[in-house]
């Protein structure tokens, strides 16, 4: 009998421990969907910050937007990693066409992986120094970000031409309109965070 009360004193916490778990995943989805509504990409928002939520801690629109930064900037480094792999291929076989072509789109990225750098690096600082210095972090942000964008666009559409072969092709396009999804998300979700700051201020300081 002790036995038995027992084992149904465990299933019944592993009952509850799943239905919390729902629960948190739950929440935490509701509170991206909210969060990720503002993007051009909100499915992709939300699994690129759900690991990162959950019912007992929500990251706040600053960290979110930062975390998004950081995941754009982890893709970046992983398509560079790709070019840089495709490039020496390229000049391997003596095709300097196909090589000039992707050494013009690690150029695009290396500058976009600076630019969201500084980026991810910007964000952690805002708040800290003053809120004076707010609008001066929020510019450059924007601008990095933007232009971390145009880099992106810049490979896709204008330099890959007939140089290179459409499956290789095909492949660098993916990894840069995932880049470039992310970078679009992450630029929505940091206007969102600095639009709600200002709210905030103007509600405290009216």
């Amino acid at each position: 009998m002790a036995q038995m009360t027992f084992s149904l004193l465990v299933l019944a916490l592993a009952i509850l421990g799943f239905f919390g778990s729902v629960e948190s995943r739950s929440r935490a989805r509701t509170y991206l969907e909210a969060q990720c509504q503002t993007t051009l990409y909100p499915d992709l928002c939300v699994r690129t910050l759900l690991p990162y939520a959950n019912k007992y801690d929500l990251p706040s629109p600053q960290k979110l937007a930062q975390i998004s930064l950081a995941t754009c900037l982890a893709k970046a480094q992983y398509t560079k990693v790709y070019l840089d792999s495709l490039a020496k291929q390229f000049n391997e076989t003596k095709n300097p066409g196909e090589y000039q072509a992707m050494e013009d789109c690690v150029r695009q990225i290396n500058n976009g992986i600076n630019q969201i750098t500084q980026s991810v690096k910007e964000i952690q600082e805002m708040g800290k120094d003053g809120e004076e210095k707010f609008a001066w972090h929020e510019s450059n942000v924007q601008s990095w970000v933007s232009a971390a964008l145009t880099d992106a666009t810049t490979c896709m559409d204008g330099v890959l031409g007939d140089e290179i072969g459409s499956k290789a092709k095909s492949m660098i396009k993916a990894r840069f309109l995932n880049v470039k999804e992310l970078a679009s998300n992450s630029l929505a979700m940091f206007n969102r965070f600095t639009a709600r700051h200002r709210a905030s201020r103007a509600i405290k300081n009216p």
